[in-house]
């Protein structure tokens, strides 16, 4: 294959981020490993960071299909190469979604025991949702629309490639070091799941909801595993953050790298600091 070092890149990025921030909710459900939202969140983040410093240096690591087509909509990356990174999230997803499944069924065969679930059943999402999200769950004091969903999906997501536009582009004379920027792209999936997650879970990834639910579709939830008859998988969890990622990446190349760029005009901060020593 022409692009096989890519290939590698994003599969094995997406399936190391996709085993620990799903692999960090399943615990949290079976063994109430961890307390809050926060924690979850921070794991995710962790995640995410240390699957962008094991395969950068093999396809930049956008391990999302929002950030690719990002990235081809506005020129930094090849329209040929989209299928090759698409094709390996989405493995990479499905394969880390395979992983968590062999590892905690014999304890989610115990937890529906347990909680007298039968799996399949509308009561079933309590344990598919550590492999899919959702934006309506069963016992929910949370009452989210469809619209609703979309736009949280949407606006998360904005932020995210937002932010990975600022941090990585040169143009951006305040970003961090290279070195740090996964750190902070890390950080910006913390900060963004700690407010949209009681909303939607917080998905932001097409290919690390659709791959693990797959997962969850295929070994016993069925119809559990894609309950919205009005086909909210499909607008909140796939459109939402490809149309949220596309309106970052236009925003950031149309109007702030332009900006950014200006040479004939010194920054506000430069011109700060020159008032201030004078």
């Amino acid at each position: 294959m022409k692009y096989t070092r890519e290939f590698i890149g994003e599969f094995l990025g997406t399936f190391l981020l996709v085993l620990f921030g799903c692999g960090a909710v399943a615990v949290s459900i079976l063994f109430d490993a961890h307390q809050g939202l926060m924690q979850i969140a921070l794991l995710w983040g962790i995640g995410v960071s240390l699957a962008i410093y094991a395969t950068r240096h093999l396809s930049c690591s956008h391990l999302n299909p929002a950030v690719s087509i990002a990235m081809v909509v506005n020129k930094r990356m090849l329209l040929r190469k989209l299928p090759v990174y698409l094709a390996a999230q989405f493995l990479g997803a499905f394969l880390a979604g395979l992983i968590l499944y062999l590892l905690f069924n014999p304890s989610i065969v115990a937890y529906e025991t347990l909680n007298q679930i039968t799996r399949g059943s509308i009561a079933s999402i309590q344990t598919a949702k550590m492999f899919g999200e959702y934006y309506m769950q069963p016992g929910s004091t949370s009452v989210v629309s469809l619209p609703l969903a979309m736009a949280a999906e949407g606006i998360g997501t904005f932020l995210l490639v937002l932010m990975i536009f600022s941090l990585t582009e040169g143009c951006n004379l305040g970003r961090p070091d290279n070195n740090l920027a996964p750190v902070f792209i890390g950080i910006t999936v913390t900060a963004i799941i700690g407010f949209i997650a009681p909303l939607t879970q917080a998905g932001l990834n097409p290919a690390r909801d659709l791959g693990p639910r797959l997962v969850a579709w295929i070994f016993g939830w069925g119809s559990a595993a894609f309950p919205d008859q009005s086909g909210g998988f499909f607008w909140i969890y796939i459109l939402a953050p490809i149309l949220g990622g596309q309106v970052a990446g236009i925003l950031f190349t149309r109007v702030l790298e332009p900006l950014m760029k200006k040479e004939k005009e010194t920054c506000a901060c430069e011109m700060q600091r020159t008032a201030e020593q004078q």
